[in-house]
């Protein structure tokens, strides 16, 4: 490989590039570009060229909004016949949201675009920053891979499949229910089969523009109340990620509950019912439990996770569809976000 490969890194902040300070470590505009600048592994000829955007101001991840995943596509969409491939440099608490966000938003995507970041800052002598991010632009830059990933302590990842499951170790993202499209060890090996295929030759890039609808999520507990509930879905709500219990379970013996959620649902208020667990997937019709969800208008989620699952719906309701149209795509695979199996009638039937 040589040069003539190049990539465009998006810095919207994030551990990887932060400086320790008298009061912990905080972003510093100019730092990460100066630190690569002194580390020969960067300008190598078998890393690809690459152009550091740097974003002002920088954000924790913890910040981000909507408005941030916007800004991302469009800056992709303003340089993406530029570029072989782009790399965005986020931190790890939202990554996943931005990931899942980003897929939905970058329509007939044919390159690769891949988060990354660190636990670890890159100033410091040991971290996790300087293999993620090297690894993450060989990746963007030689794999034509049509897909938004998180590449995080060895594996590349769906980013609409991914989830932070660590806080402190280095590899700090998981993806339970589909597998890795690629691992870094020797050898940076790529799993074909489990690639989404390009776009056709007619289909052009695009990112959709997209409004700031009122979406919102709630995880089910015991003893959650209807009130509790009224409170999360009042206007202008229009669309609510509900974690319930295993396959999609919840307190359907609590009537004033059921009639809380049929209520919204006569509103228009489209609510995604995801599992709580890391593994498996919602089968509204498998219990009791989950049918009288379903009853009250509730929607499978199927395998989607929560972040996968709230992105959808921001990126739904913001294209300008109604709340049929929003229930119908939500249970339609749009980015490999979620398997169809079998759906919960034929699940009942086996």
């Amino acid at each position: 490989m040589t040069q003539s490969k190049s990539v465009y890194i998006a810095y919207t902040g994030g551990t990887i590039g932060m400086k320790r300070t008298a009061d912990g470590y905080a972003p510093v505009p100019g730092y990460l570009g100066q630190l690569m600048g002194e580390i020969p592994e960067f300008s190598s000829p078998r890393v690809p060229r690459y152009h550091l955007e740097e974003y002002h101001p920088l954000l924790d991840s913890a910040n981000m909004a909507p408005a941030n995943w916007l800004r991302i596509g469009e800056d992709i969409e303003r340089h993406y016949d530029d570029f072989d491939g782009f790399v965005v440099l986020h931190g790890t608490d939202t990554m996943a949201y931005t990931s899942s966000a980003l897929s939905f938003l970058l329509e007939n995507l044919s390159k690769p675009v891949i988060l990354t970041g660190a636990q670890i800052p890159l100033a410091e002598i040991r971290n996790d920053a300087r293999d993620n991010l090297l690894t993450s632009m060989i990746l963007a830059g030689t794999e034509p891979i049509p897909e938004v990933c998180i590449y995080f302590g060895t594996r590349l990842l769906r980013g609409n499949r991914s989830r932070k499951v660590n806080a402190e170790g280095l590899d700090a993202f998981a993806s339970f229910n589909y597998p890795a499209l690629g691992t870094a060890g020797v050898d940076i090996r790529i799993d074909w089969r489990a690639v989404r295929p390009a776009p056709g030759p007619g289909e052009r890039f695009a990112v959709h523009p997209m409004d700031n609808p009122h979406i919102g999520a709630v995880r089910l507990f015991p003893g959650i109340t209807a009130e509790t509930l009224r409170n999360f879905l009042r206007p202008p709500l229009k669309g609510l990620v509900l974690e319930a219990y295993g396959a999609g379970n919840g307190p359907v013996t609590n009537q004033a509950f059921l009639e809380v959620l049929e209520e919204a649902d006569r509103r228009g208020v489209v609510i995604v019912d995801c599992t709580q667990c890391l593994e498996g997937r919602v089968r509204l019709e498998a219990y009791a439990t989950g049918r009288g969800l379903a009853r009250a208008g509730v929607v499978s989620g199927h395998d989607l996770t929560a972040e996968a699952a709230l992105t959808k719906l921001y990126y739904l309701f913001g294209t300008g569809l109604d709340s049929a149209q929003v229930k119908e795509r939500m249970e339609q695979d749009l980015r490999g976000e979620l398997t169809l199996q079998l759906s919960d009638s034929e699940f009942a039937r086996v």
